[in-house]
């Protein structure tokens, strides 16, 4: 059974923008202001410029391949059925870190309103996740307006911060070079895991290329959803930062866990509080409505394929969405939650996505046709290349250990299915 074209291009714009901005920019600042100072506004420009670099290699990649399942399409039509499962294995274990995150980032801002206790903060996360899971279950068309409202209401608060932010800066100048200098107080080693944690901040395009099959004209409408949907982002994010770093002092930020939470009192007083932790909360589901539909979408293509088990293939009949897929993940993603060690999920995350953005960079180089006038087709793929193995390089290496374990657990995974399903091995 077919999945149906419902997403227009506003709603790939809104679906890539939703799945960036989400529970980073909320939590990220805190985090590398402890490690390297306001020296992350240089991290958040650098990282911006290798996730547009990525984005664009994707937004090319989907113009040669616009089918349902992104990386596994683009990685299986460049070399074949066994790299492309790696591609798709390795994103699905990025993403499957991704979801618990949103809703434990959730769970956080919520206390700014209310005071939970451990048992009600497993509820609110079984609530979110799972109300999230039935709406994409309803229908790819109700998921994606349900996310165009979220995008637009996540997006107001960030605007009121930065609006106001850079008011508040023009009338306390003393503010933005005080905060701002020294530049790096401590020092630049740091630089590596700081640009990880932020470059997560900057991933989530990719969702955009997942329900290709779901898009209507893919071959127009992805490449242009992906650039105009990245630029708009970094805008955002470079704006944020600015205003937070110049305004707030780095070792406050650094033992705050709702920083934006500071910035939104310091301009506005409580009000900004409360406009800033809704804003959070929004933010953070629509980013998650927009990875729960995604990553669905990446399950059904790799079953389609007979290479993972079917059930995550079947098709609601009623609502033609891939029903079961969302089930799964959604009960998975529960589970993780009760995990909340947020820098440690992200840097693993990220060890993951690099290998499989890597992949990605090699298919365009194979699928790239001269006739094509993309600008920097030719450069960007390798340009990407040596991003991806930067990022990898820069991880910890516990990620690195437990990240080859699920490579060689993947590997065995396809194995098992390509014989089940009598496929030929391919040539490694």
């Amino acid at each position: 059974m077919n999945l149906k074209k419902r997403l227009s291009s506003f709603d790939l714009t809104n679906l890539i923008i939703g799945s960036v901005i989400g529970a980073d920019i909320y939590i990220t600042p805190g985090l590398t202001a402890a490690m390297i100072g306001p020296a992350s506004i240089v991290v958040w420009v650098v990282a911006g410029v290798f996730a547009l670099v990525i984005a664009l290699v994707f937004s090319y990649t989907s113009y040669y391949v616009p089918k349902v399942g992104g990386p596994f399409a683009f990685v299986s039509k460049a070399f074949g059925k066994f790299y492309g499962f790696l591609a798709g294995w390795l994103m699905l274990i990025a993403e499957m870190m991704a979801l618990p995150l949103f809703a434990i980032v959730f769970t956080r801002y919520l206390h700014f309103f209310i005071e939970l206790d451990s048992w009600q903060e497993v509820l609110v996360k079984g609530l979110f996740i799972f109300s999230l899971t039935t709406v994409n279950i309803l229908g790819v068309k109700l998921g994606g307006r349900v996310n165009d409202v979220l995008t637009l209401m996540k997006l107001a608060p960030l605007v009121l911060v930065i609006a106001l932010g850079f008011i508040f800066l023009s009338y306390n100048p003393e503010n933005l070079s005080q905060n701002y200098s020294p530049i790096a107080p401590l020092g630049w080693e740091n630089f590596g895991p700081a640009l990880v944690l932020i470059f997560w901040a900057y991933a989530g395009f990719e969702m955009g290329t997942l329900p290709a099959s779901e898009v209507k004209n893919p071959k127009r409408v992805i490449p242009k959803a992906i650039t105009i949907g990245m630029i708009l982002v970094t805008l955002f994010y470079l704006s944020t930062n600015f205003v937070l770093y110049g305004s707030i002092n780095w070792i406050e930020l650094s033992h705050s866990t709702l920083p934006l939470v500071l910035a939104g009192t310091l301009v506005i007083g409580y009000v900004g509080g409360v406009i800033v932790s809704f804003g959070a909360l929004t933010s953070v589901t629509g980013t998650s409505s927009s990875f729960v539909l995604g990553v669905s979408r990446l399950y059904y293509a790799m079953s389609s394929e007979g290479l993972f088990p079917k059930v995550f293939s079947k098709v609601h009949k009623r609502y033609k969405t891939p029903f079961m897929a969302l089930i799964i993940q959604g009960i998975i993603a529960f589970f993780l939650s009760m995990y909340a060690g947020i820098s440690q999920l992200i840097s693993f995350s990220v060890f993951n996505m690099a290998i499989m953005y890597l992949l990605v960079c090699l298919s365009l180089i194979v699928l790239k046709k001269e006739e094509t006038k993309f600008i920097g087709q030719k450069v960007l793929p390798f340009v990407g290349i040596a991003i991806c193995v930067f990022l990898i390089y820069s991880t910890t290496v516990y990620d690195k250990i437990f990240g080859t374990l699920f490579v060689i657990l993947g590997i065995g995974i396809y194995f098992f299915f390509s014989r089940k399903n009598n496929k030929s091995y391919p040539e490694l």
